[in-house]
């Protein structure tokens, strides 16, 4: 059972009955790598429950989500993803300069970004993309920024993991304009019935989150009622975004199964059914476990 922290930590779900995997989390807050600012209560929560990677797994495990992918968002986390994934059996790393970040893609930064994303337990290059509710990052130097890793994932065959926070129209217009590799991932898919359709159409793939079991996200069940399972994968965003009933606490890899079920839920689906074909979309997009 999960370590627990009076007030903070949420209890474990019930187990699933198969397998399946968190498809985008971020080990390195939640172990403390990252010191959590004064301005991060998730964060801070997360790192209070001392957590160690190790422990983040056998939780996970315990309920039935067998591996994890943990995602850099600027040059030390990836770095520190990159490693984490050499040194744990299943887990598996993304590397990338997060857009709020998009000022600091240097050549030589995007340079060891892209050394980074060619070792073999590095799956993904992300997250990358545009975010138009934070303004820490000027437009110019996001556009700039996620050209250019979608040509580091085309570059090393990775999948692409998109960062998309109130950009809809222009992500899908620059992954248009600039050519999309073969395998694109909306993390914590955010959007609409239209943007699902059309994600869907290019065959693109959506990752629902814990907002998909808020009670006021009825436009993401929506969206996810008519994504095509094969398109279909399931993430924490961990430490944030916990499903309900959590809200408000440090999410965690052993809390998929509340998402995953109101998944199934929502598309009238077998829970160990939509398992299985979530974990065959995993190998699909990050290959081979």
């Amino acid at each position: 059972m999960p370590a627990k922290v009076p007030g903070s930590t949420p209890a474990a779900p019930e187990a699933l009955p198969g397998e399946v995997f968190d498809s985008h989390c971020h080990l390195d807050i939640m172990v403390g790598h990252r010191q959590a600012s004064s301005g991060d209560p998730v964060a801070l929560a997360a790192q209070a429950a001392a957590v160690t990677v190790e422990s983040i797994l056998r939780d996970a495990k315990s309920v039935g989500v067998t591996r994890l992918v943990t995602v850099g968002y600027d040059l030390p986390s990836s770095r520190w993803n990159a490693r984490a994934a050499g040194e744990h059996d299943d887990v598996y790393a993304a590397v990338a300069i997060h857009p709020n970040e998009a000022h600091a893609a240097t050549p030589e930064v995007l340079a060891e970004i892209e050394e980074l994303a060619r070792l073999p337990h590095v799956r993904a290059v992300g997250e990358t993309g545009l975010d138009y509710f934070r303004d820490w990052a000027s437009k110019d130097d996001q556009h700039a920024s996620f050209r250019a890793h979608i040509e580091i994932a085309k570059r090393t065959g990775k999948a692409l993991v998109i960062h998309d926070r109130d950009a809809h129209d222009d992500v899908l217009a620059v992954l248009a304009d600039q050519g999309a590799p073969e395998v694109v991932i909306f993390h914590s898919f955010s959007g609409d019935v239209e943007l699902a359709k059309r994600c869907a159409a290019a065959g693109y793939y959506m990752s629902f989150s814990g907002p998909v079991t808020y009670k006021n996200a009825g436009y993401l069940r929506e969206a996810a009622r008519i994504a095509p399972v094969e398109l279909m994968l399931v993430e924490t965003d961990a430490p944030y975004l916990p499903p309900v009933p959590h809200r408000g606490k440090p999410n965690a890899p052993y809390l998929i199964p509340l998402t995953l079920r109101c998944l199934a839920e929502v598309k009238d689906m077998d829970v160990a059914a939509l398992a299985a074909a979530i974990g065959a979309n995993g190998e699909a997009a990050f290959g081979a476990w």
